[in-house]
């Protein structure tokens, strides 16, 4: 079984992007630039005894995607406790709605977000009573 156990968010500005996903998420980052080769850091996103997965902020090599282009890569959807107190967060972060919240019916509000670096990526509340 092929189970996701790493991601990489491709950035422009490291100490943009680490301010953004510090500050919003709680994401604590690790240096391993000299193992890539490149501005590299190893994000830890939560605690190891918790379901997740860890991931990376890397150096952009190519151009930043286009705003209003299709979705080429990989979402990453977070779980939050709090909806609307971390869309809040992210606005304040530099961050843009992409896809307003939205219910999932009797499981969770869902919406999508773009980061500082033009990357899309989702937030996720739990909720039973999302109607």
């Amino acid at each position: 079984m092929g189970r996701l156990v790493h991601f990489e968010i491709h950035v422009n500005d490291m100490d943009r992007a680490k301010k953004f996903y510090g500050e919003v998420f709680g994401w604590s980052f690790q240096d391993w630039s000299d193992y890539a080769g490149m501005p590299y850091f190893g994000a830890v996103t939560g605690d190891e005894n918790e379901p997740g997965v860890n991931g990376a902020l890397m150096q952009r090599q190519t151009a930043p995607p286009e705003t209003n282009q299709a979705l080429n890569a990989f979402a990453c959807t977070m779980g939050v406790e709090n909806y609307d107190a971390t869309e809040a967060k992210i606005i304040a972060g530099g961050g843009q709605v992409s896809m307003p919240k939205y219910a999932l019916p009797g499981m969770a509000w869902q919406g999508y977000y773009t980061d500082t670096e033009g990357n899309i990526f989702g937030i996720h509340q739990p909720d039973l009573n999302a109607k």
